[in-house]
């Protein structure tokens, strides 16, 4: 069969796992391919790699895109002066809708093929099952059946083919996701076996299944985060709440995050790190506002996360907290902003530090500052007011709770000194804090 009316030049952008298969793909099928990565690796046999993006899409009759759901939008704006007049641009990244849209904008609306990849290519190839949408779909849906892949051509417009894969996504990631945290708890409990049997069980692909959606999630954390994200925006768009969406986003982050961490004692990699650096490395997000400021000079805490929700001036669930609280936490407290009654005081501080709690940021107010200081107690709260609390409640413990204008849920890490407090999500601490170090 003749495509593209016998000119067969291809380009592909981005020869990782994926670019590098369907440039194998294409040359196989006799194209001349033409590659371009920044990173250095290696090149697929007979793939001329480019020293730039733009001398690798010159003249190519069809371009793929594979950088990265990030990385797309710059990509195409960077090489659409390039290409040539009737040239077909396939991009392949996961990305919303808007971008997709907004991509085709970049390279013209005529030349663009938006293409869902629906299923795993390190297992299938270039002949991975594809969705495609947009003006140029059905030029590029010829060349994937070419290769072998199903192509289903649904016309429309671009970022409907992203949109279907989208919507897959909310079930693949979140069970790739799932079987993680499941296989970890087993791992845990010491029944790691038994729990992948179970899961095994209940898959159609057996325990061959189980094996590529665990070690697939892991692997490509990173990117299936970008997804999960986004999949849960596209239900946001369609009034369907994401909740399970967004947790598996969470979960593919933290996979991410763990791959980073630098150090087995993460909590103690942060020690000496100004709240400053971690902020400007983190885009001044998470920063709690200025009001909630050290009581005492020098103070310095870093760990986890022991939420805390009360009634103003009511400190019956912070009592439950430090009860229940574990070595390197910190306690985090709404208390409205209210600063007529203190929350904590001495009494208080002394039990929460034998449980080995670091210190307290409180959206409130404390009392006995000086004993606190004496005992080595850190603490931040929006005011000091000698009268105590109420202890009728009602109050909630680990929950996501509002302090200083920013949420902070369970298990976040805190980082505190003269200069504030700030709350870095739990996913994506190890990152933060080589961005910080940097």
């Amino acid at each position: 069969m003749k495509i593209f009316g016998g000119d067969m030049r291809a380009s592909v952008l981005g020869l990782g796992e994926a670019g590098a298969l369907y440039a194998a793909g294409l040359v196989e099928q006799g194209w001349t391919v033409t590659g371009y990565d920044p990173v250095a690796g290696t090149t697929p046999p007979g793939v001329v790699r480019a020293t730039t993006p733009q001398a690798a899409v010159r003249d190519a009759g069809l371009v793929v895109s594979l950088v990265g759901g990030r990385a797309a939008e710059d990509a195409a704006t960077s090489v659409a002066p390039h290409l040539a007049a009737d040239a077909v641009y396939a991009d392949l990244n996961t990305a919303a809708r808007e971008v997709k849209r907004r991509i085709a904008g970049v390279v013209g609306e005529d030349r663009f093929a938006d293409v869902a990849v629906i299923g795993s290519v390190p297992a299938h190839g270039a002949a991975t099952s594809v969705v495609v949408s947009g003006p140029a779909s059905a030029r590029a849906a010829e060349v994937f059946t070419t290769l072998g892949a199903p192509a289903e051509d649904i016309g429309g417009a671009a970022g409907d083919a992203s949109a279907r894969k989208l919507l897959r996504s909310t079930f693949m990631k979140g069970l790739g996701a799932l079987i993680v945290e499941s296989v970890a708890a087993g791992r845990a409990a010491h029944e790691e076996t038994w729990v992948r049997e179970q899961i095994a069980r209940e898959l159609s692909g057996g325990a061959a299944a189980l094996d590529r959606l665990h070690d697939g999630t892991v692997k490509h954390a990173t990117r299936r985060a970008g997804e999960s994200a986004a999949a849960a925006e596209l239900l946001d768009t369609l009034g369907v709440r994401p909740v399970m969406t967004r947790a598996a986003a969470e979960a593919h982050r933290s996979a991410a995050d763990t791959a980073l961490a630098p150090s087995a004692d993460l909590l103690s990699a942060f020690d000496g790190l100004a709240v400053a650096n971690i902020g400007d490395a983190r885009d001044r997000m998470g920063m709690l506002d200025g009001a909630v400021r050290a009581l005492w000079r020098g103070a310095r805490v870093v760990g986890r996360a022991r939420t805390v929700w009360v009634r103003n001036g009511d400190n019956l669930a912070l009592h439950r907290a430090i009860a229940a609280a574990l070595p390197g936490d910190v306690l985090v407290v709404n208390g409205g902003g209210d600063t007529t009654r203190a929350l904590l005081g001495e009494l208080m501080a002394e039990r929460a530090k034998l449980r080995g709690v670091r210190g307290i940021v409180v959206d409130g107010a404390v009392r006995d500052v000086v004993e606190l200081e004496r005992i080595g107690f850190p603490a931040w709260a929006r005011g000091v007011c000698a009268a105590g609390p109420y202890k009728n409640g009602p109050g909630q413990v680990d929950v996501p709770v509002a302090v200083g204008g920013v949420v902070v849920h369970p298990g976040d890490l805190v980082v505190g000194d003269d200069d504030g407090v700030i709350a870095v999500p739990a996913a994506e601490a190890a990152a933060s804090l080589l961005a910080g170090t940097a």
